[in-house]
């Protein structure tokens, strides 16, 4: 018998969990205690029970381990299978994405901590590229959906919508062509609040909340390309 054929095989989940915080996307990460990669930061997760599916286990381990209890979405993103993706005995990852509005404040353990996306220091095994993946998911999905709803809070400026997605997408956002996509999608529903002007005076806000809380697709072929790209194909939704 080979030595692949010998080493036993293990199934986990792991989830990256992205939030708008301090107007950069970032994503939480622990740093591990216990050999292999001691020291490193790695995603929340765990191996699969054997009485429940990946999504049951997803939820459970990150209300357990972390106490993220105020996801507004989950979705899973991909398998990781590599055959050394880890040392020891075989583990294959079942790995998601979830997303955290950017009004929460989740309790996390004090090994615990929100990194930016693209600078997750010393980073465990692949999960930097379950990272890469997270963040090109909600990129993607940001273009073609209402997902916005996961990372704003329930009331919003435009202003402050801008910030979510320009945050999330890497790249200026226009409000005014924002809203104008948006709205045309029937995304945005106006509260009739109004945000008082700050020190620099200025008109009221508008305050907005989506039109809905669950993930629907609003324009299938969509893509939000950031200034001066030239549109391709199916990019009909420009936001300079």
């Amino acid at each position: 018998m080979s030595d692949r054929a010998a080493r036993p095989t293990a199934h986990e989940v792991l989830a990256a969990v992205l939030q708008i915080r301090d107007g950069t996307l970032q994503v939480l990460a622990w740093r591990r205690a216990q050999p292999p990669d001691a020291g490193r930061w790695a995603l929340p997760g765990g191996l699969l029970g054997d009485d429940e599916d990946v999504e049951a286990s997803v939820r459970r381990q990150l209300a357990e381990k972390v106490d993220v209890r105020e996801i507004s979405h989950v979705e899973q993103l991909a398998v990781f299978s590599a055959p050394h993706r880890v040392p020891g005995a075989r583990r294959i990852a079942t790995a998601f994405l979830g997303l955290v509005p950017s009004d929460a404040d989740p309790v996390v353990p004090a090994d615990t901590t929100w990194h930016p996306v693209d600078a997750v220091p010393d980073p465990a095994f692949d999960h930097v590229e379950i990272v890469r993946a997270a963040r090109d998911r909600l990129r993607a999905k940001l273009s073609y959906t209402n997902l916005g709803f996961a990372l704003a809070p329930r009331k919003f400026t435009i202003s402050m919508l801008r910030e979510h997605y320009a945050a999330a997408l890497g790249h200026p956002v226009s409000a005014t062509n924002l809203q104008r996509v948006l709205a045309r999608r029937a995304v945005l529903v106006p509260t009739g609040e109004l945000v008082a002007p700050g020190p620099a005076g200025g008109r009221p806000a508008a305050l907005f909340r989506f039109a809905e809380r669950t993930l629907r697709v609003t324009d299938a072929f969509a893509v939000l390309r950031p200034p001066g790209r030239p549109p391709g194909e199916h990019a009909r939704a420009a936001l300079p």
